[in-house]
C-alpha cells in the first residue's frame, strides 16, 4: 500500500504561481511512477504530468507543458508539482497517484490515490 496526501492548493490570481506536495509514504517509490490529475466538477478526472521515480522520465499533458513542472525529492519521498502562469482554467482539484513503474501508460490506470487539493484560478 502506498498513502498519498497532498498539500499546497489555495487562491491564486491569473498569472501567478503555486507549489503543490505529495508525500509518499507506505512503501518505497522506486518502482513507481508518480502522477498529478485534475478535476472540475461534472468532467472527468485529466491527467497532467508524471515522473518515473527510477530514471526521472518526465510527462506531461499539452495543456501544462512550458507551464508545470514535476519534481521529485528522493529523500522526502516526496513529489512536487510546480504550476506557474496560472490560468482560470488551470482551477480543479488536484490529485496526486501512484502506478507501478511497468506500466505502459503514464496516462494511467493509477493504483494509489491522494486525497486531492484545491487550486483555485482568479481572474
Amino acid at each position: 500500500q502506498v498513502q498519498l496526501v497532498e498539500s499546497g492548493g489555495g487562491l491564486v490570481p491569473a498569472g501567478g504561481s503555486l507549489r503543490l506536495s505529495c508525500a509518499a509514504s507506505g512503501r518505497t517509490l522506486s518502482s513507481y511512477r508518480m502522477g498529478w490529475f485534475r478535476q472540475t466538477p461534472g468532467k472527468e478526472r485529466e491527467f497532467v504530468t508524471a515522473v518515473t521515480w527510477s530514471n526521472g522520465y518526465t510527462y506531461y499533458s499539452d495543456s501544462v507543458k512550458g507551464r508545470f513542472t514535476i519534481s521529485k525529492d528522493n529523500a522526502k519521498n516526496t513529489v512536487y508539482l510546480q504550476m506557474n502562469s496560472l490560468k482560470p482554467e488551470d482551477t480543479a482539484v488536484y490529485y496526486c497517484a501512484a502506478q507501478r513503474a511497468y506500466s505502459t501508460s503514464s496516462r494511467g490506470p493509477y493504483d494509489y490515490w491522494g486525497q486531492g487539493t484545491q487550486v483555485t484560478v482568479s481572474s
